[in-house]
């Protein structure tokens, strides 16, 4: 397997559905991130991210009738790079965070590694 942009990162997955986050879990393994963290609320993203430092993360915008956006703001804050996925497309973010990287669901495998490679400046 080719060396991958994301190979060695840590990577904080916030998504509610627990097959899709699985599913990301595992595209993420194959792609060697180093470790994979996952939450499904916001509250459990806030609370991961007072313990540890992600390199990167990938957001559903929609968890379970609450938006993303208080894990979006503290990852600027953190100054960590991070990519939002919904099955709205850009369409479905809000206005103040239409300049950020978003990518569509379903996706695949090489579609989530170029918009991670992205985020990361690669």
């Amino acid at each position: 397997m080719a060396a991958q942009p994301v190979a060695g990162l840590k990577i904080l997955v916030v998504e509610d559905e627990a097959i899709v986050s699985f599913l990301l879990e595992d595209m993420l393994i194959e792609l060697g991130c180093a470790e994979i963290w996952l939450a499904g609320s916001v509250a459990q993203a806030l609370a991961l991210l007072r313990d540890k430092a992600p390199d990167l993360a990938l957001l559903d915008v929609s968890l379970a009738g609450e938006f993303a956006y208080p894990v979006a703001e503290r990852l600027v804050q953190l100054q960590i790079p991070f990519v939002f996925a919904t099955g709205y497309g850009r369409k479905g973010i809000a206005s103040e965070w239409q300049s950020r990287l978003v990518i569509q669901k379903p996706f695949d495998q090489e579609t989530l590694v170029l918009a991670l490679a992205e985020a990361i400046g690669g």
